[in-house]
């Protein structure tokens, strides 16, 4: 019988993969950094990635089928001289290399046939001269973030060259849903402008408006997922959409829906964030050739679902 273990099971990813294997009709255990928790996100059994005699007895007493690999230590891009911050660097490799390789080896030990997806991300490319990425070309990352998913990526690598496990990686770039949190700029954006239309807010102040991204909507990057380990071998895959989209685009579409014009409410301030103007924007036709993956959603109508879903969410929570 099938028994997936999401790793990072109440993030983002985590939420709509456990619905989505939830619908399938695959049973799942899923794990936070407090442990294993219910589809309520409640702790029933206390435990942390960093304790490899945790995630042993997790696996030896419960054997997954499929592991999804998706935990991850976030920072805000916003945030100053981030990457001097030691504490950033402790709490990455926790959970970005540290934790896999505990379940990597535990898998070895004890659910060797195991098949393992790790959720990497395209600041491994850091600021790449090609546009589009695809898998073949150098990853240099130039962050905490990039740097420690790129340690995630070799460990994998390890594991199926050492062992001959099913360890397969795929490299996510934006990727977004009513579930990001509020510092991300997808709902940056959204709430903002729901504020702003509620008469709670008189402006909103971004950063660069001419700044390109690859957006994708994230119930289907966790589609991929399921299918990059639905394969018949391990591999590398990159999950995007291949198209650029500015944030002067996101904004226009977010305010045009809430019948506002954008220009009369937001500021940019390029001071905000001080990145280089590189180009992240993936090739995903190696993805689409092995598993016929491809975006089911167009970009607007993925800003008009954003949207709407922020908006039934907040007005719920606030009753």
């Amino acid at each position: 019988m099938k028994r997936a273990l999401i790793v990072g099971v109440t993030g983002q990813d985590g939420t709509l993969l456990a619905n989505l294997l939830g619908a399938k009709g695959i049973d799942y255990v899923g794990l936070n950094r407090e442990g294993v928790v219910d589809s309520q996100g409640l702790c029933h059994r206390p435990g942390q990635l960093t304790d490899p005699e945790f995630i042993r007895s997790l696996v030896d007493s419960q054997p997954p089928s499929h592991v999804y690999y998706l935990a991850a230590h976030h920072h805000s891009s916003q945030d100053v001289n981030i990457s001097q911050d030691i504490n950033l660097w402790k709490l990455s490799l926790e959970v970005q290399v540290l934790g896999l390789v505990n379940v990597l080896e535990s898998l070895r030990l004890y659910s060797k046939a195991a098949r393992l997806f790790y959720a990497a991300s395209s600041h491994v490319f850091g600021s790449p001269q090609q546009t589009p990425q695809d898998e073949s070309i150098p990853m240099l990352p130039d962050g905490v973030y990039g740097s420690t998913k790129l340690m995630g990526i070799e460990a994998c690598s390890y594991y199926r060259r050492h062992y001959g496990m099913f360890a397969s990686v795929g490299i996510l770039y934006n990727h977004e849903s009513e579930y990001r949190k509020a510092k991300f700029l997808s709902q940056k954006i959204i709430q903002g402008a729901i504020k702003i239309k509620k008469g709670q807010a008189t402006r909103l102040v971004l950063g660069d408006l001419s700044a390109e991204l690859d957006w994708g909507y994230a119930p289907d990057y966790v589609e991929a997922m399921v299918r990059i380990l639905a394969l018949e071998n391990p591999d590398q895959y990159i999950i995007a959409t291949g198209q650029p989209h500015s944030v002067r685009e996101f904004v226009g579409l977010v305010f045009q829906q809430l019948n506002l014009d954008y220009k009369d409410w937001v500021e940019e301030d390029s001071s905000i964030i001080r990145k280089s103007k590189c180009r992240l924007i993936g090739n995903p036709g190696k993805l689409h050739r092995d598993t016929g993956w491809s975006p089911s959603v167009s970009f607007p109508e993925m800003v008009r679902l954003l949207t709407e879903q922020t908006q039934l969410r907040l007005s719920q929570s606030s009753e």
